[in-house]
């Protein structure tokens, strides 16, 4: 190959490389994405767990939804007031304090207040026992299975499994919700960090079928709805629930509670 073919074959290479690079540059600068500053800087004050606590699509979708005034600043679970503080100055709001919520597990039957209908040696997945007879080992069918898919969906090791029940601890929980949504027998709800009491049982059992399968489970007998003096409790499905916003924490349905399931 001669000289002038070498710098024909060049010439070829760089004005195609040319015209590619113009072509790219042209067409990013006809397609470029508009960017939103304070989407932008909302999404880096976020937390990033993408743990869709918020009811967003992770953290992008809710700092999009913050950007465009359809979500309050301080939406995120998982960052609390002080990340809505800092979104708040991005969007230059006043930011609204938020009331700090935590997983409460609604079951204290566990390996002593239980008792077990067979062994069983399966996979330990509570949502695979709804498979197997009674949903599971445990005499309560409303109880906690104590198979720990909450403890392995938490993405802040929030939860753990004690003697046969899940148990939070309020302060790593950071209210993602992902422990709620991932309970195959929905014992698990969000509540006030600052909860006066707390009704850990979710049996819909009538009382004297409660007492047969665990000791410590409520029996619906009304004690302490009809004790509570700011009329805060209620029997619903044969087990008491108490309305936290008009719970005093004057501790009367505690003392009087005879299968001391409230605390």
């Amino acid at each position: 190959m001669n000289a002038m073919g070498v710098l024909s074959a060049a010439v070829l290479v760089g004005g195609i490389g040319l015209f590619i690079g113009l072509f790219l540059g042209a067409a990013a600068i006809v397609f470029k994405v508009k960017v939103n500053e304070k989407e932008e800087a909302v999404l880096s004050a976020l937390a990033g767990n993408n743990c869709g606590g918020c009811g967003f699509p992770g953290c992008a979708g809710l700092a999009a939804a913050i950007a465009k005034g359809e979500a309050q600043v301080n939406a995120c679970p998982v960052g609390g007031d002080a990340v809505g503080k800092q979104i708040a100055a991005i969007m230059g709001v006043e930011s609204r304090q938020s009331v700090r919520m935590t997983a409460f597990v609604h079951c204290m039957g566990d390996c002593d207040q239980t008792y077990p209908h067979y062994a069983y040696t399966g996979i330990e997945d509570c949502r695979m026992l709804s498979y197997v007879p009674n949903g599971g080992p445990k005499s309560c069918t409303y109880g906690c299975l104590g198979f720990g898919t909450c403890v392995k969906e938490c993405p802040f090791d929030a939860i753990h499994i004690e003697n046969g029940i899940a148990v939070v601890d309020k302060e790593v929980c950071r209210a993602c919700g992902k422990c709620v949504a991932v309970c195959p027998r929905h014992l698990i709800s969000m509540e006030p960090y600052h909860a006066k009491h707390i009704v850990l049982c979710s049996s819909k059992d009538k009382g004297i079928d409660t007492i047969k399968s665990c000791v410590t489970g409520c029996i619906g007998c009304g004690i302490c709805v009809k004790n509570c003096p700011a009329g805060a409790i209620a029997v619903k499905d044969f087990h008491a629930v108490i309305d936290q916003e008009k719970c005093t924490g004057c501790g009367i349905c505690v003392e009087k509670c005879p299968k001391h399931v409230i605390v």
